[in-house]
């Protein structure tokens, strides 16, 4: 464990540091390249298939570099009235409002639970 880099440098933003940055994809139409840092698989994943349920999202991947550097990179194409961004915040409002109501329904089977 004496190499071992401290925990919280998984999950805390150094000064300076973006939670996510944009890079536009030269080599394709209509596609961006966002790296979202102190994030793993569980988000990018999330992220992903999101994405992929939207009709005019063409591509979504992402990958982890590395499994030390705590980053996830997002690789979006969209068709050609929709952007890679609006594409991202797209699915991550929506993904808020399926959290949100699977947290309400968690939280009224507890009660039942609670109560019966």
């Amino acid at each position: 464990k004496m190499n071992a880099p401290p925990t919280f440098e998984s999950f805390l933003l150094f000064d300076g540091e973006k939670k996510i940055t944009k890079e536009q994809d030269t080599k394709v139409p209509n596609a961006a390249v966002f790296t979202i840092n102190k994030e793993d698989h569980t988000l990018g994943n999330m992220i992903r298939q999101q994405l992929l349920k939207d009709p005019n999202v063409l591509f979504a991947g992402y990958k982890n570099p590395h499994p030390l550097e705590h980053k996830i990179i997002l690789r979006i194409q969209t068709t050609s009235d929709y952007t890679p961004q609006d594409a991202l915040m797209n699915a991550i409002t929506d993904l808020i409002s399926e959290l949100s109501l699977f947290e309400e329904r968690f939280k009224e089977c507890l009660r039942e639970k609670q109560d019966g």
